[in-house]
Parts: structure tokens; C-alpha cells; sequence
């Protein structure tokens, strides 16, 4: 990091342990359809942010629903669990405060929406760590692209030379990657079947943030 005036933090599966929620409300969700969620379905639409992935839904199981429709049962199945039940992974509250120590300058680039994640932040108590929050329903194309990582570095006064992206998704790694950022890919359980390309693709991965920090105290005289 000593090359590095910005970090781009990535939400939902990487600061905070959320990924099984939205899959148990995948699972909800289709069950009343009378559908199974398939294996990719979840791949598919977590680069997303809502409108594309309700409409992706729509599409792909020939739904007679409106996108706002699907889009609020989401919400008001995922909002008492980030209210209440999201924790944060380990060490990001540690990691956070470190960066923050070496003056560098924390964005969030998230698929979810504002009114799920804040809360989220408020009651984890990392809020207050970022300087700026950007919402892929911000720009005009999803995590596979750099638009959501190029505006989060503009709106932190940075280039994506001096940034670093935290992903836990392939992805927000190979968006990162065409942006020209530092990639970190953060393992998740839900990113499973994608790890390899993950490992494979991003310029550092690794499996908790307790890693970065002991980088750091080498570094550093913390």
C-alpha cells in the first residue's frame, strides 16, 4: 500500500458476511414461483445492482412481473437481516483503521442499495471509515466493467493507478483488472465455484484480511 492513496471496497461478500442472505432469498423468492434456483442464477445476477437483476429475473423465467415489483420484495426481504443479523468479516474493522492511519482516502463500490447497506454500516460501526459510497444503480454498466470503480476513485480524488479494488466476485476482479486498479480478491464461501478464475485473474488474493494486516505491520511501524 505504501504506492497507494485510495481503497475500493467491494460490500456484500467481502467486508461484510452477507452473501448467504441474498441466498436463502433467491431461494425464497423462486420457491413461490415454482422454481429451484440454478447454479449460475446467483453468479448471474450479484454484478448487478437491482433494476438489471430483477429485469435478468424477469427475463429468465418468463415472469409476468414488473422489475419495481420484484425489486421491493427484495427489499423487504433483505432489510430486517441487514438491520439486524449482517456481521462483518473478520478483521475489517482492524484493517479499516489501518488504512485509515496511513491517510489513504475509502470508498464502497456495492450492487446493493443504499437503504439495505447503510443500516448495515451504522450498526457493524464501519460507516464513519468511508469517505465516499457508490452504487452500481450509479453508472451505467454493472461489475463486469470499471464504471463503478472509476467513479468511486474520481469521487475520492484519485486515478486508478493509486487505487486499490477489494472483490470478492470475478467479476468485480476483472473490472478492477480493465480499469487499470490493484486487484485483491477476497475468498468468500458463496464465490466458491469461481475461486480459481479469481486466484487466477486478480494481483493478490487472500482469504482474510489478517493477512494484509501482518503486510502492513512489516511495512509499517505500527
Amino acid at each position: 500500500m505504501q504506492t497507494y492513496k485510495g481503497a475500493i471496497f467491494d460490500l456484500d461478500g467481502t467486508l461484510l458476511d452477507s452473501m448467504n442472505v441474498w441466498r436463502h432469498i433467491d431461494e425464497d423468492f423462486l420457491r413461490k414461483r415454482g422454481f429451484e434456483v440454478p447454479q449460475d442464477y446467483m453468479a448471474a445476477i450479484t454484478p448487478l445492482g437491482a433494476k438489471a437483476a430483477a429485469a435478468y429475473t424477469i427475463n429468465r423465467f418468463n415472469l409476468n412481473e414488473r422489475p419495481e415489483d420484484i425489486m421491493q420484495e427484495w427489499m423487504s426481504m433483505a432489510q430486517d437481516a441487514y438491520a439486524t443479523q449482517v456481521i462483518l468479516k473478520p478483521y475489517v474493522m482492524e484493517y479499516l483503521e489501518q488504512l485509515k492511519r496511513l491517510d489513504i482516502r475509502i470508498a464502497a463500490a456495492t450492487s446493493s442499495e443504499r437503504e439495505l447497506m447503510l443500516p448495515a454500516l451504522k450498526r457493524t460501526g464501519i460507516l464513519p471509515y468511508f469517505d465516499e459510497i457508490v452504487t452500481v444503480s450509479e453508472v451505467s454498466r454493472g461489475k463486469g466493467f470499471p464504471d463503478i470503480y472509476e467513479k468511486a476513485a474520481l469521487q475520492i480524488g484519485e486515478k486508478s493507478q493509486t487505487c486499490v479494488v477489494y472483490e470478492d466476485i470475478i467479476e468485480g476482479v476483472r473490472g478492477a483488472n480493465e480499469g487499470g486498479f490493484l486487484s485483491v480478491g477476497v475468498y468468500d464461501p458463496e464465490s466458491e465455484s469461481s475461486k480459481e478464475d479469481i486466484l487466477r485473474e486478480s494481483d493478490v488474493y487472500i482469504h482474510g484480511f489478517d493477512e494484509l494486516m501482518e503486510q502492513h505491520r512489516e511495512s509499517y511501524d505500527f
